[in-house]
């Protein structure tokens, strides 16, 4: 009940009453704070944070075993020590980035303003500011809060505000008080200005706003947009002044609510790591457990050995505490640490490639998380979108159909087709609908004019979509100009004449209308509706009586300029009767005031008067592909990486562009997968299915072309296993007329089957499709910075996806497996020696090693061997990966795979035998020095634990593909940083009281010649096996990346090619160019190859003064086995 009571009394509005700083409802203050942590939260939130991973908890259990007296036979801090570092080191990180966030805090709500108080207007700083107040805004300065507009220093109240800060566009966007306000521009009138705003609550939207204002002196309502809000964050620009009241304070303002973590991503490898620390877990458990009952059984057998104590009297369950203890570094406690260190180095490295620098914008490539940096080795899947990804999102007009004619040429950088001209000045029968289409285009827009200063004849347009701006251009190049915007009228220049038309309504674009109107009055006082939108909004709102003819014309110019890869527009006019308009005018007015479902209401009021239509004409729009994109999409597809492309735009648009980017290759066949009901969509799709077994018993590739509505469908019912059956088989899939969230939805949908999605778009309706890949990867482009900002990665053109998956991406893969696999090694290799010296010491619990020596292992004595491996070795060259995309999915193969895992899983244990037994075969007979004193169980220890740091740090160089300096440097060097620590903690007793136990130990070992002799010999006989196993490998089955590596010592050009693909002509990889092959011996004639279990060939080719070419661009048609597209439109089948 009381719940009830709560949800009918919440608030559905927001009521504000102006120029008052008492309001109704207490709001939220404009102070702002983007800290994560306070002085009282920062210790529970940052142990909740560091506790949610599994090993943290296994170490912290382990510190806190260690704490019971007489369990513990590594000490009592051996784990609590380093753990507390560990925790220490990131929990400084945590304050540093807290400490910079609080100092950007404090400099932001101290930012000054203008505020009305006191009928005068005071300086203020932005956190005093409360909503309801009335702000004066100066030029080139940013907006405090949300504020409503009320007036301007500009003509008609209106204002340019730059939202770079928000969306990343710098083009400058218009906003306009209403004319009921636009006269508050002095102090006095202000002052005495009373008036309330009913608005929504607070929301993330930026685009939306909807509000109603009452005016107390008349008592009548005004409707409220997103054209009268200025958003905080936003800076005036070209606008002397600006004057607002406050709608939304601090963390309510739509900028701090978009202010969200992006999702938390996690890697493959990190999910792989935690389940192979598991499988040690159970492994640490079954050693204990095996321990325990070796304890037990001495225990019985020992039961009269009076002279050892309390051997065989300690319960089972504490001899396992003991044993579980000593076993506990088998997890590697620096792994964590040493994977953040390594991936924020790779991230760098994304950072400062100045390969990925695209000049003309000055974006830098960005690494926005660090770890997803191997996720990137693993791709292979890649959605892409379209417009401003694939090309360069710069619009072109090229073409215009209207009146029976099509207008303009494909070679013209600029439309410029003087013939439109000489047809109006002749007044063909055609002229009034030739000069209504460039009427249209010239004024159905929302750009903003702005004279140049210097020179009255020159306009520079600011418009939010590039579409809408080549348009305008494209009319004012046939002498239809639009010069100026005001409040509510428009100035064009019809043929060099200026005609005024008033704009009585704007029938606004989104995403789900795919259309604009705006209804107009000429001087002759013609009402008319222009609107222009996709043809497959505007056809079926045509009137009925539209000639045959007309429509068949129409298709076929639609798909003419659509196959030659340009983006259409339909126009279309209607002519209004005043009575009409006036009573549709009433309904539209009570929809935009409506305070609930107001775009709903609009387009609902908007579909009744767009209505009974006529044809105007189409519109053909270039947007080129950006360079390179048909290389990099070659490479990519060498790679066995699959490209999806999802676009709004139309069917044949987005199959010329998926040529143009040789994406389709020219034997491919292209299947057509359509539906407008569930039912024809599943019917559709088992016909393809019947083709699709065809094609693949001929050997012949396909790809597949659906659209927004039939994916729907797919989605939504009950056939989507079998489209995703169909789809994973298809070369390509190009999915059009999508929304947003259907771009989601189709990475969701191949999520289901391969966790290894890379998305990648540029524009605002990308950001859900890149934030639910498992990488989104964002383009800093035209449509500005949301899609990056929202991104993992960001890149400034499509070509750089090349680099940053098939170079970083691969390297960043196989270090952090290198990582993560020698650190499991390295511990497996030391600790599992206890075991075997457990054998020896009747399971007492007794360690070989010193305490600290084993606490240190790993923060100290071998913590930068897998640092190195992590950061410089490089498996294959940059210029290998490049040429021979093919090794990127070689490195998949070899890198984490279980057989990898169990490999060096039984290296580390074969190794701890051999380090073990060897030393205690060269140290059986204790060695005595001249003063009597024998080393005793800790010489034994520390010479076995040298041997093992020797070991571990040798290993890694084995492990390492390429050698430099850095390398050797550190690998050697941490050698040499145990020697150094042995030698100073063997001095430390008697002067401190600590370490008695190692007391002249450094000196009794490098004295003894049977250590030096055991150290060249026990290390080298260890490594034997690992050696002679890979020279085996290498000689019996080697890998692409071994024939790599061989061309980059002997210089001799490598080119690699899948067997299936090596005398395709007409796949992909058919743009790399043929050259004569060689063989190893370098005898010419028939190539060389080597055959392995990939089944793969690898051919050598000696070209050393050019360097491959491939990917290309080549100038080709799709074409099918028949000479056609394979369509299975099941609408038209049914038509037929």
């Amino acid at each position: 009940m009381s719940s009830d009571r709560v949800h009918r009394h919440r608030p559905t509005s927001r009521k504000i009453i102006i120029n008052s700083i008492h309001q109704h409802e207490k709001f939220c203050s404009n102070e702002i704070s983007t800290c994560k942590y306070s002085v009282f939260t920062f210790l529970p939130r940052f142990l909740l944070e560091q506790f949610r991973r599994y090993n943290n908890v296994f170490f912290l259990i382990i510190a806190l075993l260690q704490q019971i007296p007489d369990v513990s036979p590594t000490g009592r801090y051996t784990t609590a020590g380093p753990f507390l570092i560990i925790l220490f080191i990131s929990a400084l990180k945590e304050i540093f980035e807290d400490v910079k966030r609080k100092r950007l805090d404090i400099k932001v709500n101290n930012f000054t303003t203008l505020v009305l108080r006191n009928g005068r207007w005071e300086e203020m700083p932005w956190k005093d500011v409360t909503v309801g107040e009335i702000l004066k805004i100066d030029n080139n300065h940013l907006i405090p809060a949300d504020l409503i507009i009320l007036s301007s220093s500009e003509a008609n109240s209106m204002a340019y505000i730059e939202t770079s800060n928000l969306d990343g566009e710098t083009n400058l966007k218009i906003r306009q008080a209403l004319p009921e306000t636009s006269e508050l521009t002095n102090i006095s009138k202000i002052n005495e200005f009373r008036g309330e705003i009913e608005c929504e609550l607070p929301s993330k939207h930026v685009n939306n706003f909807t509000g109603t204002i009452h005016f107390q002196y008349n008592n009548i309502s005004k409707p409220l947009s997103v054209n009268q809000l200025l958003l905080r964050g936003a800076a005036l620009k070209n606008t002397k002044w600006v004057i607002g009241v406050t709608v939304y304070t601090g963390h309510d303002a739509k900028l701090l609510m978009n202010s969200r973590t992006a999702p938390l991503k996690r890697s493959y490898i990190d999910s792989m790591t935690n389940n192979r620390i598991i499988v040690l877990f159970f492994i640490l458990i079954c050693l204990a457990a095996a321990s325990t009952l070796g304890a037990w059984i001495y225990g019985l057998n020992l039961q009269n050995a009076w002279y050892l104590g309390m051997i065989g009297k300690n319960s089972l369950f504490w001899d396992f505490i003991t044993f579980f203890i000593l076993y506990n570094n088998l997890i590697p406690i620096s792994l964590q640490v040493t994977l953040e260190i390594v991936r924020f180095f790779q991230a760098a490295y994304i950072n400062n490639d100045i390969d990925m620098y695209y000049q003309d914008t000055d974006t830098p490539a960005i690494a926005r998380t660090s770890n997803l940096n191997e996720e990137l080795g693993q791709v292979k899947y890649i959605m892409s979108d379209k417009t401003g990804t694939l090309t360069r999102n710069v619009m072109k007009f090229k073409k215009l159909y209207v009146g029976g004619k099509s207008y303009g040429d494909d070679i013209s950088e600029e439309f410029n087709d003087q013939s439109v001209l000489v047809d109006i000045e002749n007044n063909i029968k055609e002229a009034e609908i030739i000069k209504e289409a460039f009427l249209i285009m010239a004024s159905c827009h929302t750009v903003v004019p702005e004279m140049n200063e210097y020179n009255d004849n020159s306009i520079t347009y600011q418009a939010a979509s590039p579409d809408e701006l080549a348009l305008v251009k494209g009319a004012a190049n046939m002498k239809f100009i639009f010069k100026k915007r005001m409040a509510k009228t428009i100035e064009i220049e019809l043929l060099e004449n200026n005609e005024t038309f008033e704009i009585l309504n704007v029938l606004e674009f989104n995403s789900d209308r795919k259309r604009m109107g705006v209804i107009v009055k000429n001087n002759q006082g013609h009402l008319k509706l222009y609107i222009k939108g996709a043809d497959a909004v505007i056809i079926p709102r045509l009137s009925k009586n539209t000639p045959k003819n007309d429509l068949d014309n129409l298709n076929s110019h639609l798909n003419e300029y659509a196959n030659k890869g340009y983006r259409t527009l339909c126009f279309a006019k209607k002519d209004l009767d005043e009575v009409y308009y006036n009573t549709w005018k009433n309904k539209f007015h009570e929809a935009s005031i409506s305070l609930e479902n107001r775009q709903e209401k609009l387009d609902e009021v908007a579909d009744e008067i767009e209505s009974n239509l006529t044809l105007v004409g189409v519109s053909a729009i270039e947007d080129k592909l950006q360079e390179g994109v048909p290389d990099t999409i070659a490479s990519l597809l060498e790679a066995k990486i699959k490209i999806w492309i999802l676009t709004g735009d139309k069917k044949e648009t987005a199959v010329n562009i998926a040529q143009s980017s040789a994406l389709f290759s020219m034997n491919s066949n292209i299947l057509i997968l359509s539906g407008k009901t569930y039912d024809e969509t599943s019917r559709c799709l088992h016909e393809i299915n019947q083709k699709v077994d065809e094609f693949k018993k001929n050997d012949m590739k396909f790809s597949l072309v659906v659209d927004g509505t039939c994916l729907h469908n797919i989605i939504t019912g009950e056939c989507r296993t079998e489209f995703l059956n169909l789809a994973l088989q298809c070369e390509t899939v190009v999915c059009c007329r999508m929304s947003p969230m259907q771009k989601s939805d189709v990475v969701e949908l191949i999520q289901s089957r391969c966790n290894h999605v890379l998305a990648v778009g540029d524009g605002a309706n990308d950001v859900a499709m890149i934030q639910s890949a498992n990488v989104g990867v964002g383009i800093s482009g035209a449509e500005g910075l949301q899609a990056a900002s929202a991104s993992d990665y960001s890149i400034g053109q499509f070509r750089f996806l090349k680099k940053l998956i098939l170079v970083h991406g691969a390297w960043n893969y196989n270090r952090s497996v290198k990582v993560i696999l020698y650190s499991f090694y390295k511990n497996i290799c030391l600790y599992l020696i206890e075991l075997w010296f457990a054998l020896y010491s009747a399971f007492s619990g007794q360690t070989l090693f010193e305490r600290w020596t084993i606490a240190l292992f790993n923060v100290l004595f071998t913590f930068w061997p897998p640092v190195i491996l992590g950061l410089f070795d490089r498996p294959v060259s940059e210029n290998q990966l490049i040429n021979n995309p093919y090794l990127y999915k070689g490195l998949q193969k070899i890198s984490f795979s279980n057989l990898q895992f169990y490999t060096w899983i039984v290296m580390s244990i074969l190794h701890s035998i051999i380090l073990y037994w060897m030393s205690y075969g060269f140290l059986y007979n204790p060695v005595v020095w001249e003063n009597g004193r024998s080393g005793g169980w800790l010489m034994l220890g520390n010479s076995c634990y040298t041997f093992v740091v020797v070991t571990v740090c040798l290993k890694a160089l084995i492990e390492c593909d390429s050698w430099t300096w850095i390398i050797v440097i550190f690998s050697f060097g941490s050698i040499y940083v145990w020697f150094a620590f042995f030698f100073l903690y063997s001095l430390v007793w008697p002067y401190i009281s600590f370490g008695a136990d190692m007391s002249g130990h450094f000196w009794f070992m490098i004295s003894s010649p049977t250590f030096w002799c055991a150290m060249i010999l026990i290390p080298l006989t260890t490594l034997i096996p690992d050696i002679t196993l890979k020279c085996i490998k290498f000689i019996i089955s080697p890998s692409m990346c071994d024939f790599a590596k061989i061309q980059d010592k002997t210089g001799d050009r490598l080119i690699i090619y899948p067997l299936e693909q090596q005398f395709d002509q007409h796949s992909s990889v058919s743009y790399r160019q043929q050259t004569e092959h060689i063989n190893f011996n370098g005898v010419q004639g028939e190539p060389h190859y080597s055959t392995n279990e990939s089944n793969e060939k690898t051919f050598l080719k000696n070209n050393p003064n050019s360097s491959p070419t491939y990917g290309t661009y080549i100038p080709s048609s799709v074409l099918t086995s028949d000479g056609g597209y394979v369509n299975f439109a099941c609408e038209d089948n049914d038509a037929k």
